[in-house]
C-alpha cells in the first residue's frame, strides 16, 4: 500500500505539496490524541510516588485543553486542505482523458472501448476522487504513527520492542496478503462495472430496434443478467474481504495481549517498575491501532488501486502521432493522392494497394459493395487513422508530415448518422468556424436550407436542441449540419451519401444544401444512390480492399463490368418498387 501511495503522489502533480501539508497536520492531529494516555501516565506516576501537587494538576488539565485546541486547528487546516484536492486532481486528470481521447485513432473507439471510457469516468474516476483525500492522509498518518510507536517502544525496552517488531511483522504479512487477494476480486468487481456500463448503453441506445423486433424480454434479461453479475462480484468481495478482516482483528488483538503478558512478566522480575507498568497498560491497547486502521483500508485502497490501473490503461493508449511541422501548400496537384495505401484494422488487412488522384474542384465517387473499403480511404483522408503502407498526400504533402489541425482544417465532412450537440442551434452550426459573425451563421443556414424551420423554432436559433438532436427530424439535422461545413468552406468535401435515408421532401433540400457545400471545391463522395454521382468527374469501384475499376459513368457502363452490373440491379430493383 505504501506503493499505491505514490501512485497517487505522482498522479497529483501540481496537489502533492498540498498532500503532503495534509498528512502531517493528520499526523500531529493523531499524535496529540494520545496525549490523555501521556498526561494519565504522568499523573499516575505522580499519584504513586506522592509527588503529585494541585499546580502539577493544573498543568495537566492546561496541557490537555492545549492538545484539543490543537487537535482542532490541524483537523480544521487538513479538512481545508484535502476536502477538494481529490475533485481537483480529478478534474485536471479528466480534461488530460479528453486530450488524449482527441489524439486517439478512430480505431479505439470501438463499441467496447465506448462502455470502457464511459466506466472509468462515471465509476472509476468517481470512487477515486469521492474516497482518495478522505483516506490518503490518514493514511500518511498511520505510517508515521505505526514508525513513531515502534521506535518508542524500542527506545523504552529492547525487549518489548523486538516484540513489539515481531507482532507488526506479522499484521503486516496478514495485511500484504489481505491486500494481494482483496486487489483481484477488485479488479473483477471493476470489470463487472464495465460490463454493466456497456449493457445499459447497449440496451438504451438500441431501445428501438428492440421494441421494433419485440426483444424487449431477451435484452431485458441480459441487462438484468448484467446486474446480477455486478452483486455477484461485489458480494463475492465482501465476503472474501471479512475472513481477513477478522484475522487482522485477531493478530492485533493477541498481539496486545502478547504485549501485556511481557509487560508482566517484566514487571514481576523487578525489570519494570509500577508507574511504567500502569502507563504501559494504557499504551498497549494503542500501540497497533494504526497498523490496523491502516490495512482496514485495505478494501477501498484495493478497489482505487484497480480503478487507477484502468485509468493508466486508457492514457497508455497509442496515440495519433501528431508531430509534423510542414506545411499543405497553397497550391499543387493533384489536391488529393493516394499512393499505393494498404490499411489493416488490427490484424484484419482492408485495404490493399490503393492508388488514385483527385484534381481540384472536381468530384470522385466511390462505389461498391458494402464492406469494400469506401469509408475506409475517406477516414484516411481524414486521417482518423495512419495508413500502414504508401501515403496520402493533399497537394504534394503527406499528410502524416503536418499537424492534423491542419488537415482537419481542409476538410469537411457530411455524413448518414449525424450527432448534433445538446447546445443551441446557433453554437452547433457555428463551431464550423468559431471566428464567425452572426450574419455569416444565417447566412450559411439559408444555404443549407435550413434558416425557415429554425426560425420556427420555439427561440429560433437560441433553441436549445437536444443531445444528439434528438428534438429535430433526421433531415433537418442533416441540414444544420451541412450548413455547419459551409461555414467551415474547407477546400475538400467528404460526402457519405446524406440523402440516402431521408424521405423524398427532405431529400430535396439535403441535395440543395450539397449543392451550395460543394461549390468549387474539390468532392469525395461515397455513393449509395449510384444515380446521383453519374455527372461525377470519376468514379471508383472499390471491393475487398482494391479498386477494381475506375472511369466516368459513361466509360464505367460501356465495360459492361462490376459498375454496370451494379447500376443494372439498382434500377430493376427501383422499377420493382415502383411497381
Amino acid at each position: 500500500m505504501i506503493a499505491f501511495i505514490g501512485r497517487i503522489l505522482r498522479v497529483a502533480h501540481d496537489y502533492r505539496g498540498r498532500i503532503y501539508v495534509t498528512a502531517a497536520c493528520s499526523f500531529l492531529k493523531a499524535f496529540l490524541g494520545k496525549a490523555p494516555i501521556v498526561v494519565t501516565f504522568f499523573l499516575a506516576v505522580g499519584f504513586l510516588d506522592g509527588s503529585i501537587t494541585e499546580a502539577s494538576c493544573l498543568w495537566a488539565g492546561l496541557a490537555l485543553v492545549t492538545c484539543i485546541v490543537l487537535q482542532c486547528v490541524f483537523q480544521n487546516i487538513a479538512d481545508r486542505l484535502q476536502s477538494a484536492a481529490g475533485f481537483e486532481i480529478f478534474a485536471d486528470m479528466r480534461l488530460g482523458l479528453g486530450e488524449r481521447l482527441r489524439k486517439m485513432p478512430m480505431g479505439f473507439f470501438t463499441e467496447g472501448n465506448i462502455g470502457r471510457i464511459s466506466s472509468v469516468l462515471s465509476t472509476d474516476m468517481n470512487f477515486i476522487e469521492e474516497n482518495l483525500m478522505m483516506v490518503l492522509a490518514d493514511l500518511m498518518s498511520y505510517v508515521f504513527s505505526a514508525t513513531v510507536f515502534i521506535l518508542f517502544m524500542l527506545a523504552f525496552d529492547w525487549r518489548l520492542g523486538l516484540l513489539c517488531l515481531l507482532v507488526a511483522g506479522i499484521v503486516f504479512g496478514i495485511g500484504e496478503a489481505m491486500k494481494k487477494n482483496t486487489l483481484m476480486h477488485s479488479n473483477e468487481r471493476q470489470e463487472a462495472s464495465q460490463q454493466l456500463t456497456e449493457a445499459i448503453i447497449d440496451f438504451t441506445e438500441g431501445m428501438g430496434i428492440i421494441k421494433t423486433y419485440s426483444m424487449l424480454g431477451e435484452k431485458s434479461k441480459e441487462l438484468t443478467d448484467a446486474f446480477q453479475v455486478s452483486c455477484d462480484k461485489n458480494l463475492s468481495f465482501e465476503f472474501d474481504f471479512a475472513p481477513w478482516a477478522k484475522a487482522l482483528n485477531l493478530a492485533c488483538g493477541l498481539g496486545s495481549a502478547a504485549m501485556l503478558g511481557a509487560m508482566w512478566l517484566l514487571y514481576q522480575s523487578g525489570s519494570l517498575s509500577l508507574a511504567f507498568f500502569i502507563g504501559m497498560l494504557l499504551f498497549v491497547f494503542e500501540l497497533f491501532g494504526p497498523l490496523k486502521a491502516f490495512y482496514g483500508q485495505v478494501a477501498r485502497l484495493t478497489v482505487m488501486d484497480a480503478c487507477l490501473d484502468r485509468i493508466e490503461a486508457i492514457f497508455a493508449e497509442p496515440e495519433l502521432a501528431d508531430d509534423g511541422d510542414g506545411l499543405i501548400p497553397a497550391d499543387g496537384v493533384p489536391e488529393i493522392e493516394f499512393d499505393d495505401v494498404s490499411f489493416a484494422y488490427g490484424a484484419e488487412d482492408v485495404l490493399h494497394d490503393i492508388s488514385f488522384t483527385v484534381p481540384r474542384n472536381t468530384m470522385t465517387a466511390l462505389v461498391g459493395p458494402s464492406g469494400g473499403g469506401k469509408s475506409t480511404i475517406a477516414s484516411l483522408l481524414a486521417r482518423f487513422w495512419d495508413v500502414r503502407e504508401g501515403s496520402v498526400r493533399l497537394r504534394g504533402q503527406d499528410i502524416r508530415e503536418v499537424p492534423l489541425s491542419q488537415v482537419m482544417d481542409s476538410i469537411s465532412m457530411v455524413f448518414q448518422r449525424v450527432y448534433l450537440f445538446q447546445d443551441t442551434v446557433y453554437n452547433n452550426i457555428a463551431m464550423g468556424r468559431t471566428d464567425a459573425t452572426k450574419e455569416e451563421v444565417y447566412e450559411a443556414a439559408r444555404k443549407a436550407r435550413c434558416y425557415d424551420f429554425i426560425m420556427e423554432l420555439p427561440q429560433g436559433f437560441d433553441t436549445v436542441i437536444g443531445e444528439g438532436g434528438a428534438s429535430l427530424s433526421g433531415g433537418e439535422q442533416q441540414r444544420i449540419s451541412i450548413a455547419r461545413c459551409i461555414l467551415k468552406d474547407a477546400p475538400i468535401v467528404i460526402l457519405d451519401e446524406a440523402t440516402a435515408s431521408v424521405d423524398a421532401d427532405n431529400e430535396s433540400h439535403i441535395q440543395a444544401a450539397i449543392s451550395e457545400l460543394v461549390k468549387d471545391k474539390t468532392v469525395l463522395v461515397i455513393a449509395h444512390r449510384l444515380h446521383t454521382i453519374a455527372g461525377a468527374d470519376q468514379i471508383l469501384v472499390v471491393s475487398d480492399g482494391r479498386i477494381v475499376e475506375r472511369g466516368s459513368h459513361e466509360t464505367l457502363m460501356a465495360q459492361s463490368g462490376v459498375y454496370a452490373d451494379m447500376v443494372r440491379k439498382k434500377a430493376s430493383m427501383r422499377s420493382f418498387m415502383d411497381k
